[in-house]
C-alpha cells in the first residue's frame, strides 16, 4: 500500500516535479518568496512616502559590511550548489565537504550580520526609530532566520547525503542567497 501512496504523491506535483529536491520544499519556498517580496514592496512604498527618512537610514548602515555578507552568501551558494552536483555523482563524502562549507560561510554571514547590527544599535538605530529602522530590522531580521534554518536544513540533509536530500537543502540555500540579492540594493545601495 505505501508503494501505491508514495506513486500517487509523485504523480500528483504536476509541473513541480520537474525542479530538484522535495516538491514540497519548492512550497515552501515559493511561499517564502511571497512574503520577502511584500516585506520589500511595504518597504519600496514606505521609501517613496518618506524619502528623507529613509534615505537619513541608510547613511547609517555598514554598506562594506553588507557588500562582504554578499560575498561569503554567494560563495556559500557556489559550495550548495558544488554539493549537490557531488551527491548527485554518488560522492557522499565530498557532497559533505561542500554542504560543511555552505554551513561554515552561512555561519560567518550570520557573525558579521550581528556585527553589523552592534553598529547600527550603537549608532542609536532601533526597531522603533524610524519607518526604515523598523522596516529594515524586520527584513534583515527574517531573512537572518532564514539563514539560520538554511543551515539547520543542510546539516539535518548532510547525514545522508543523498541527491535529493541535498538537492532540496541548496533548493532552500538558494533561496536564501536570491533572496539577499535582491534586499542587498534595495536596502543599502537605492536612494
Amino acid at each position: 500500500m505505501s508503494a501505491i501512496v508514495g506513486e500517487e504523491e509523485q504523480e500528483r506535483w504536476g509541473v513541480l516535479d520537474g525542479l530538484p529536491g522535495d516538491p514540497m520544499m519548492w512550497v515552501l519556498i515559493f511561499s517564502e518568496l511571497v512574503a520577502f517580496g511584500l516585506l520589500l514592496g511595504a518597504f519600496v512604498v514606505a521609501r517613496a512616502v518618506h524619502p528623507a527618512v529613509f534615505t537619513a537610514g541608510q547613511a547609517m548602515l555598514d554598506s562594506r559590511l553588507a557588500a562582504a555578507n554578499t560575498i561569503v552568501l554567494v560563495t556559500s551558494g557556489w559550495a550548495a550548489a558544488r554539493s549537490a552536483a557531488a551527491a548527485r555523482n554518488a560522492s557522499p563524502i565530498i557532497a559533505r565537504r561542500w554542504i560543511a562549507l555552505a554551513m561554515l560561510l552561512g555561519a560567518a554571514f550570520i557573525a558579521i550580520k550581528l556585527t553589523e547590527y552592534g553598529g547600527e544599535i550603537a549608532a542609536g538605530a532601533g526597531l522603533e526609530t524610524s519607518s526604515f529602522f523598523t522596516l529594515y530590522f524586520l527584513l534583515t531580521g527574517f531573512h537572518l532566520l532564514h539563514v539560520l534554518l538554511g543551515i539547520v536544513i543542510l546539516a539535518i540533509v548532510a547525514r545522508g547525503a543523498t541527491a535529493n536530500g541535498v538537492e532540496t537543502g541548496a533548493a532552500f540555500w538558494h533561496m536564501v542567497d536570491l533572496v539577499w540579492i535582491v534586499m542587498f540594493p534595495i536596502l543599502y545601495l537605492v536612494r
